[in-house]
């Protein structure tokens, strides 16, 4: 009996000694942010800091706050581009960070950061994975919601009985999102929803992190792409 009992014990250990190595090899699988350090230094009236649940991009606003949700497998640093342009032209932004870079294992985040800071409106956003996690929060709080912004992303929920703004964009040549998926989250959306079409957009370059595998080539510079999603974020407040 202690034979086995000895036996079992090693056989326990073996197995999470090879959950901890493969767990560990896939949290380190991820998209690397790339050529964002300016964006993720306080300038031209921006402080960016690092906070619990992310990073912080404190501009001029008083009223607005934006949170976003990265996508699956990638660096949150790489949407410091977007979130920088956002706070500079007076929306504060709050980048979350994410466990081993899935949106799905804390799509509730954004609850932490509506308790430690207070603002008129709040605006959700997120890209791929991010988003449709960051949409699924919505339908849940849509108390809690001025608007939402979903970057190659779509919603599984429905949101048809919701008040706030939408918005669904994405790149022509993206080649990762589904579009047979994406034409189904048309219709969990209320009517008055708004879709934007990014000529020559891809994918990635909603993000700065390099070329993601299966993804469309983009004809636009990520400078093109970042501005027009700006704008276009800045036109639906």
């Amino acid at each position: 009996m202690k034979k086995r009992t000895k036996i079992s014990i090693a056989i326990l250990v073996a197995v999470i000694a090879v959950l901890g190595i493969a767990t560990g090899i896939y949290a380190a699988d991820y998209y690397h942010a790339v050529d964002i350090d300016e964006y993720i230094t306080s300038s031209n009236g921006v402080t960016v800091s690092q906070i619990d649940e992310g990073y912080f991009f404190d501009g001029p606003s008083e009223d607005k706050a934006l949170i976003f949700y990265p996508g699956a497998k990638v660096e949150e640093t790489a949407y410091a581009p977007i979130m920088k342009s956002l706070a500079e032209q007076g929306v504060d932004c709050f980048l979350i960070k994410m466990p081993m870079k899935l949106a799905v294992l804390g799509a509730n985040k954004a609850d932490k950061i509506r308790e430690k800071y207070d603002y008129d409106n709040y605006y959700l956003a997120g890209h791929s994975l991010g988003g449709a996690v960051v949409a699924n929060y919505a339908a849940k709080r849509t108390n809690n919601c001025d608007g939402l912004f979903l970057l190659a992303a779509y919603p599984t929920k429905d949101l048809t009985f919701t008040r706030f703004p939408i918005v669904l964009l994405y790149g022509d040549n993206d080649k990762v999102l589904n579009r047979e998926k994406l034409k189904t989250g048309f219709t969990l959306v209320p009517s008055d929803y708004k879709k934007v079409e990014i000529t020559g957009g891809n994918h990635a370059q909603f993000g700065s992190y390099g070329v993601q595998d299966g993804d469309g080539t983009a004809t636009i510079t990520p400078e093109e792409q970042w501005k027009i999603t700006v704008d276009t974020i800045l036109e639906n407040l």
